[in-house]
């Protein structure tokens, strides 16, 4: 198959992902297209793009969601290739092979694998059958009638999950059967609503665990992993800090995972970029696999920068038929923040509005679709840049972090900048002494971001 140069490129999304997209599309020598909602005309993306294609107007169902839609826009563009980023569509198999229908590729898995690893019930299958450890479950979809009995067999806490989801939807913890009666219809109900797919399973709720996660590359038959991540700040089970390699694990343990990882993507013929993700029980060293996330992740450049692999590039040129790369062994430490639009202060208030100025400081990798006179439209997630910071080693990376957060200006919007001025401060975070649950915690407790709320002098 001929491969990326020359080719077009149509990009099914927006933000900082379409950049990044944009960026990685034209290094390949390819044309971009972009496809774009109308309140996003005036994007970064669109600015930056060969050309710019209107999919529908402002509420992604009629846009960015609208499957008929994108396809033939991209299809009309003469694209030879569609690329969904993260969110949106990027998970749904039917786009998928609606796009391969068409006669494009799609740069992602093939969509018998999207909807195998998309349903996390089949994934867990999945996992075990390929010696991947898992959580203490159902094992797969549960019958409501039966869920008592199952989680009695598990042991409480349990987590009740939508065996659809993602992004922390549908989820709730019961710590005992009159819990469980209770939050199990209204589980199913949001998983419904979100994913079209009330299905339920239930697994052991590990207290204080660690958030891991390995990223891999596979083209269909062979996979490799570019290590670790560490993924434990999370607000309502959304991740706001990451950070490569995970501090604290053995290195027995740092290369079991990568491997299991491995033998899983291998298993079911993975192909494109994944990452599976894992909650590790620092305790008993012991990690355990809960879901593959079957795109490009948010989170993929503190991957990028201890390994030198551009993995969006690397997804494209997989997609064309390309070889795996061969990376370097990962050296030095890097940290992402996620910067929202969002008021920190004022409980996480979305602000969208108008920039009036922006300032990065220099040497430090800063993805948005930002510019001065840019509109933040309030009818997306409020994901409005990414802070990635490097060190030759952890205690290097939050010093850097830290000058970085302090120097960042996003002006005429509220950010959460503030909340991660105090985080990188905090001592707990510092040590790398944080669970899944930490955030919530912190965040409950109070703290005073006053001193962050306004750049140092």
């Amino acid at each position: 198959m001929k491969g990326p140069a020359g080719r077009t490129l149509f990009i099914a999304n927006r933000g900082e992902i379409a950049v990044r997209i944009n960026r990685a599309g034209k290094a390949l020598g390819m044309t971009v297209v972009q496809g774009h909602s109308a309140a996003d005309a005036d994007s970064l993306a669109v600015r930056m793009a060969d050309r710019a294609v209107l999919l529908g107007p402002p509420p992604a169902a009629q846009s960015y969601l609208n499957i008929p839609a994108v396809v033939a826009a991209a299809k009309a563009s003469g694209a030879d290739a569609v690329h969904p980023g993260y969110g949106f569509l990027s998970e749904n198999a039917g786009f998928a092979a609606a796009v391969e229908a068409a006669g494009m590729i799609f740069v992602g898995p093939r969509p018998e694998t999207i909807a195998m690893m998309g349903d996390k019930a089949a994934a867990l299958a999945a996992a075990r059958d390929a010696g991947v450890p898992t959580v203490p479950g159902s094992g797969g979809r549960v019958d409501p009638n039966d869920a008592a009995a199952v989680a009695a067999g598990i042991g409480y806490p349990v987590m009740i999950k939508a065996a659809a989801g993602g992004g922390g939807r549908g989820i709730r913890v019961a710590r005992d059967a009159a819990e469980l009666a209770r939050l199990a219809p209204q589980a199913a109900a949001e998983a419904e609503a979100a994913f079209g797919d009330g299905g339920l399973y239930l697994e052991r709720m590990i207290e204080h665990a660690r958030h891991v996660e390995v990223q891999v590359l596979g083209d269909g038959v062979r996979a490799i992993h570019l290590g670790e991540r560490e993924c434990s700040l999370q607000r309502r089970r959304q991740k706001v800090w990451e950070e490569a390699p995970a501090p604290g694990l053995s290195p027995a343990t740092r290369a079991r995972i990568g491997a299991v990882s491995v033998a899983l993507a291998e298993r079911v013929g993975y192909r494109g970029a994944g990452t599976l993700e894992y909650l590790y029980d620092a305790g008993a060293d012991a990690f355990h696999f809960i879901e593959m996330n079957t795109r490009i992740q948010v989170e993929h450049p503190v991957t990028e920068a201890v390994t030198g692999v551009d993995l969006v590039q690397a997804m494209i040129r997989i997609a064309f038929g390309g070889p795996l790369p061969d990376p370097a062994p990962a050296r030095g430490w890097a940290i992402e923040v996620r910067i929202n639009a969002e008021d920190p202060a004022r409980g996480f208030l979305p602000s969208p509005g108008t920039i009036t100025g922006l300032h990065v400081p220099p040497d430090v990798r800063f993805d948005t679709m930002l510019y001065p006179g840019y509109t933040v439209p309030p009818w997306y997630d409020s994901l409005v840049g990414k802070l990635i910071v490097q060190g030759d080693d952890r205690a290097q990376a939050l010093a850097r972090l830290r000058a970085a957060l302090d120097g960042l200006r996003v002006e005429g919007v509220r950010t959460t900048i503030p909340l991660h001025r105090a985080l990188v401060r905090d001592p707990d975070v510092v040590a790398g002494a944080v669970d899944t649950r930490f955030l919530e915690a912190w965040l409950a407790a109070g703290p005073n971001l006053e001193p962050y709320l306004e750049p140092p002098a």
